[in-house]
């Protein structure tokens, strides 16, 4: 292969992957600009259509695991704020619904997308239904995993929140009982949002 078809593959290839038709996944490798943390995929809520979690790179990430029924519930309406008001600025809000606490999300993932939307508007980013705690067994979500890993934390209840940093090494825990709207909170996100 000469230098002109490996320039001629390589556009038709950025060409797949901007309509969407192309997923990379490294395997063993890191996938370029990627951070590890984030080089995977994960399903998306309403389709089930994989999404590849490096295209967050860069930006600051709330991590969250959610559910219907939790007395915590009520910070869908929080995040979506935090979403709304930064993500210009570089802030996604990542959704992860788990059943693994109280069993306060027993639906599906069509009914779960669709009472986010309807009760509480949210339009960041939400996952397939998963499970983010050891103690649900061997088949904890890997991402939930590695967050566990890096932080030394792990989530004990629903809403429980990793903020990662725009490196994609820095991770930082918070319980459920730090709110979306919780002064402390937005301050650490706004300060993260201003390191380059």
């Amino acid at each position: 292969m000469d230098a002109s078809d490996l320039r001629s593959l390589v556009t038709r290839l950025k060409s797949m992957a901007a309509a969407g038709l192309l997923l990379v996944c490294a395997t063993g490798a890191q996938a370029a600009g990627c951070p590890a943390l984030l080089d995977r995929s994960m399903p998306r809520l309403q389709d089930e259509k994989p999404q590849t979690l490096c295209q967050y790179s860069g930006k600051v990430v709330i991590v969250v695991n959610t559910a219907s029924y939790c007395g915590f519930t009520s910070q869908y309406k929080g995040l979506e704020a935090l979403y709304a008001r930064y993500q210009a600025r570089g802030l996604v809000v990542l959704g992860f619904p788990s059943n693994d606490f109280g069993s306060q999300e027993p639906g599906s993932n069509q009914e779960i997308a669709s009472f986010c939307t309807s009760t509480y508007g949210v339009k960041f980013p939400m996952f397939s239904k998963t499970r983010v705690s050891t103690s649900a067994g061997a088949d904890v979500n890997p991402l939930y995993a590695e967050l566990r890993k890096v932080t030394g934390s792990a989530p004990r209840w629903n809403f429980h929140k990793y903020v990662i940093a725009k490196d994609g090494t820095t991770v930082e825990s918070y319980s459920a009982l730090t709110a979306p709207d919780d002064k402390s909170f937005i301050e650490r996100i706004e300060k993260l949002l201003a390191m380059p």
